[in-house]
Order: C-alpha cells, then sequence, then structure tokens
C-alpha cells in the first residue's frame, strides 16, 4: 500500500488546521534538523506505538528525501489502521527546506551517525591505501578490512564502525551512555 504524496505546502496547510506531522527519521538525524512542531517517531521505534490515538486527524509522515517514508508506507498505513487520512511530503524535509518552509537546524550536533561511518571508512581506505603505496604493501590490509567490514554491515545490518562512533564523545547527547545506545 502507498500513501499519497503532497507538496509542502499542502502540508503546512493542514498541520496548521490540526493534522499531525511526524518525523520518522532516526534520533542523529532528528536532533540535527528538525521541522518545528514534528513529533519524532523513528521508524526503529514504530512498532512499540500506538498511532491510532490520533483518529479523525490527518497525519502526515516525512523523513529526509521522501524516500524513506515512500518504502515503508505500508507499514505506516498498517500502523494507523483506520484513523482516516495519511499523507507523505513529496520530497521530505529536503523539499519543506527547499519551498522556504521553517526548520530548526542544530549545528552543534555531530553529524548523522551514517555519514561519520561513512566518512571514516572512506579516510581509513584513502588512507591505507596511500601507505600501501609509499611505505609497505601491508598496509593495503587497512582498505581491505574496511571493505569487509561495509560487506558485513550490508549483509547483516550491523556495523562495527557505527557501534564504536556511537560511543564516541561527541555523540555522547545523542545516543546517551553506551549501555543505553542498544543500536
Amino acid at each position: 500500500m502507498s500513501l499519497p504524496t503532497i507538496k509542502p505546502a499542502e502540508a503546512r496547510r493542514l498541520i496548521e488546521r490540526g493534522a499531525l506531522l511526524i518525523d520518522i527519521r532516526e534520533v542523529d538525524e532528528h536532533v540535527r534538523e528538525k521541522i518545528p512542531g514534528a513529533r519524532h517517531l523513528p521508524l526503529s521505534k514504530l512498532d512499540e506505538v500506538d498511532l491510532a490515538v490520533h483518529q479523525g486527524k490527518p497525519v502526515i509522515f516525512h523523513c529526509k528525501s521522501g524516500a524513506r517514508t515512500q518504502a515503508n508506507a505500508s507499514r505506516l498505513a498498517a500502523k494507523l489502521g483506520e484513523t482516516g487520512e495519511a499523507f507523505v511530503i513529496d520530497g521530505g524535509l529536503d523539499a519543506w527546506r527547499k519551498a522556504g518552509m521553517p526548520v530548526v537546524t542544530d549545528g552543534r550536533q555531530p553529524l548523522e551517525l551514517q555519514r561519520q561511518v561513512q566518512i571514516g571508512a572512506g579516510s581509513l581506505a584513502v588512507v591505507g591505501t596511500l601507505l600501501g603505496l609509499f611505505v609497505s604493501p601491508w598496509f593495503f590490509a587497512v582498505p581491505a578490512f574496511v571493505g569487509a567490514g561495509l560487506i558485513t554491515a550490508g549483509l547483516t545490518g550491523f556495523c562495527g564502525m557505527a557501534r564504536i562512533l556511537m560511543r564516541a564523545p561527541w555523540n555522547r547527547g545523542v545516543y546517551g551512555s553506551p549501555a543505553r545506545a542498544g543500536r
């Protein structure tokens, strides 16, 4: 099942009339940038919440680009049950911002965890390759190790680098203590 998409201006009109706006991105994305008034309900916690309590009010979902929301539309619709209208913001937060709608950005928050992993893995691969070329061929093991880690993360959903980065000092405000992080 697919949810209909609406443009940011139409979403704003519905919100002004009482519609509920739900941000389905993960906590690290939400704390860095969000639409004012959006309720945060990450996809990873969707099964823990009853959305049927919003009966009679339209519900508008958004993510960063709209792709994640559309990919999970049937899951979101099933969670709503027979509560009425539900929509997806066409283009997500990016389109909302581009349309000149208000966005709250907190540059003090760390980059999203996925971007941190990409920066870390890319840096290790480049440095390992350069060291392999100019210092010792043994350093080629570094990009090979990174590649194996990325393949493992893609196949299993477990990313060791993400687990390590979640515990980094700059991420503690987002994920809390390592014992609470649990992802």
